[in-house]
């Protein structure tokens, strides 16, 4: 029996990037982002969700793609990595698309290198990257985001 595999796929400008749909929670409109000092460049901030404090992962940052301002439209993509749950800002969300496992294609043999992907899949506008949430932060930033995150509710001290 072939294993299936389904991918939210989500717009950031002209290019598409897939998620495993198994780590998405959901995707909601954009919302007020709040800064989060001593947070990693990557992180825009913390969103309320639900009473919960979610860091907010941009996607454009890691890509290294031009920075734009959050709009209305945007769409945030709350999603769990095995060490907490992010928000990820898209310009759009394209749809879900499933996929025979042996249709992906493993990471190493185009892209060797990149951590954060954990595979390729053929769409209709070309290549897709899909990103592995568990390693899209370095360990670095990983850390440095715990830092941050401890401190959301102690008091500012200047």
């Amino acid at each position: 029996m072939n294993s299936r595999r389904q991918l939210l796929v989500v717009r950031l400008g002209e290019q598409l990037i897939a998620l495993h749909l198994a780590a998405v929670e959901r995707v909601v409109r954009m919302v007020e982002i709040t800064p989060l000092p001593k947070a990693p460049e990557i992180v825009s901030g913390v969103v309320n969700m639900q009473g919960r404090i979610i860091p907010v992962v941009d996607i454009r940052r890691r890509f290294r793609l031009p920075e734009r301002e959050a709009a209305l439209s945007d769409q945030l993509i709350v999603a769990h990595t095995s060490a907490r749950a992010v928000a990820l800002v898209a310009d759009a969300v394209d749809g879900v698309v499933e996929y025979p496992e042996e249709e992906i294609i493993a990471c190493d043999a185009i892209v060797p290198g990149m951590e954060y992907v954990a595979g390729v899949v053929k769409l209709r506008d070309g290549l897709t990257l899909i990103h592995d949430l568990d390693t899209f932060l370095s360990l670095e930033e990983a850390r440095s985001l715990d830092e941050a995150m401890g401190n959301v509710g102690e008091p500012v001290t200047k």
